[in-house]
């Protein structure tokens, strides 16, 4: 049964290697510079969608338009990390049978999530990229 939850986990992981395995073809159609780079997990001008996929992985949200240059797509990729929000709070404390208050301070953890990168293709190749900072607040 042990086992049969690793497999499980392990298939709901997405790798270069996992993604290079499910667009094969895709992948032997890469020129050899645009494959040594996805199996580094990096992108470039010129590269086609299979070949940012793979590198990549799945985009968070992909927006299109129409612009003078053609058809337009943007893939988004969503980055997250836990921001800590403190407060203080008070606790009952007992000593010598007297019970009185404390106060302490309290942490809580809550998701945020901001843009990690956006990569801009027209007519199906990558015209520009760009990786965003996580957000100081």
């Amino acid at each position: 049964m042990l086992i049969g939850a690793c497999l499980l986990v392990g298939c709901a992981t997405s790798t270069i290697e996992s993604r290079r395995e499910e667009r094969f073809s895709a992948y032997t159609a890469l020129s050899a510079e645009h494959r040594q780079l996805v199996d580094h997990g990096q992108i470039k001008v010129g590269m086609s969608p299979d070949a940012v996929f793979i590198a990549w992985g799945a985009p968070t949200e992909i927006l299109e338009s129409e612009t003078e240059q053609g058809h337009t797509t943007v893939w988004i990729y969503h980055g997250q990390w836990m921001q800590e929000s403190r407060y203080w709070t008070y606790r009952e404390i007992s000593r010598d049978g007297t019970a009185f208050l404390e106060r302490h301070l309290e942490s809580d953890y809550f998701p945020r999530s901001y843009i990690r990168a956006e990569i801009y293709f027209v007519s199906g190749r990558v015209v520009r990229w760009q990786t965003l900072p996580r957000p100081a607040y």
